[in-house]
C-alpha cells in the first residue's frame, strides 16, 4: 500500500513531537481521500512499543476505512519487530513504521507471520506467555482463544485475568495430579494471584515464556511445581 508524501509527512511531524516516547496512528480512507488520525500511546512503557487507545480505534473507525496503522521507533531502525509482525497480523492492514531521528521508513504487511514456540523474545502482552498458548491451542487444535487486554504487572493492580477468563474459553479445573500433554498450568511467579501460564507437554516437561527470558521447554521443577495455583483442560480434550 502506498501513501502520499504529505501523509508521511504527518506521520513522521507526529513522531517527532512524540519523542522521546512511541507515537501510534492509524490510516484510514475517508471520502474517497486518505487521512492520517494520530491516536494515544497508553502503554506503560511508552518508550519501548505502544498500545493504541480503544476509544481512538473505535473514533477512527467511526470515520471511514483503516487501512494502516503507523508508529515509531525512536530508538531503533524501522524494521519492523517480532512484536511488529505479531500485531501487524492481527491487525489484517499493513504497518508503517518511522524513525523521527533518522527519518527513515520501515513498512510490513499480513503475510502470515507465525512464531516459533521456542526463542521467543518476551514483549509483555504482545509476545508473552498468554501469546503463546494462545499459539499453540490455535495450531495444534485449531482453538481460537480471545486475546485479552493485560497491562503489564496487572496483578498487581488486583487483577486476576486468568482465573477470571480460563472457563469463558472452554477450560476446566483438573486435579494437578491428573494432568496430561495438553492441560495448562497457571502459576504465581514472586505474585499473590495467577500471572503464568505454561503448557504441560508430558514427562515433567513445560512450554511457556517467562518475562525477561525467551519462551523455552523447560523440567518442571520443584520452583515451579511449588507456585501452581491450578490446572486446567479444554473441554474438548
Amino acid at each position: 500500500m502506498n501513501i502520499t508524501e504529505d501523509i508521511k509527512n504527518q506521520i513522521l511531524e507526529h513522531a517527532k513531537e512524540e519523542c522521546p516516547k512511541e507515537s501510534c496512528g492509524l490510516v484510514i480512507i475517508r471520502k474517497g481521500r486518505i487521512v492520517y488520525k494520530r491516536c494515544k500511546n497508553i502503554a506503560d512503557l511508552p518508550k519501548e512499543c505502544f498500545v493504541l487507545a480503544d476509544d481512538d480505534y473505535i473514533k477512527a473507525d467511526e470515520e471511514g476505512e483503516i487501512v494502516g496503522v503507523a508508529h515509531s521507533h525512536p530508538y531503533e531502525q524501522p524494521t519492523p519487530s517480532d512484536g511488529d509482525k505479531v500485531a501487524c497480523e492481527k491487525s489484517g492492514v499493513p504497518w508503517f513504521i518511522v524513525n523521527p531521528n533518522t527519518e527513515k521508513w520501515g513498512y510490513l504487511e499480513p503475510s502470515g507471520f507465525e512464531l516459533p514456540y521456542v526463542g521467543r523474545k518476551f514483549q509483555f502482552g504482545i509476545i508473552d506467555c498468554y501469546t503463546l498458548v494462545r499459539d499453540y491451542f490455535k495450531k495444534e487444535f485449531n482453538l481460537q482463544l480471545r486475546d485479552y487486554y493485560r497491562a503489564d504487572e496487572f496483578w498487581k493492580k488486583g487483577q486476576s485475568l486468568y482465573e477470571d477468563n480460563f472457563m469463558k474459553e472452554g477450560f476446566i479445573k483438573i486435579p494437578l495430579d491428573e494432568i496430561k500433554k495438553h492441560d495448562l498450568l497457571f502459576m504465581q511467579l514472586e505474585a499473590n494471584l495467577p500471572n503464568h501460564a505454561a503448557i504441560y507437554l508430558g514427562d515433567q516437561q513445560v512450554l511457556h515464556h517467562v518475562q525477561g527470558r525467551l519462551s523455552s521447554r523447560d523440567i518442571l521443577g520443584e520452583y515451579y511445581i511449588k507456585n501452581i495455583a491450578f490446572a486446567a483442560r479444554h473441554r474438548s480434550l
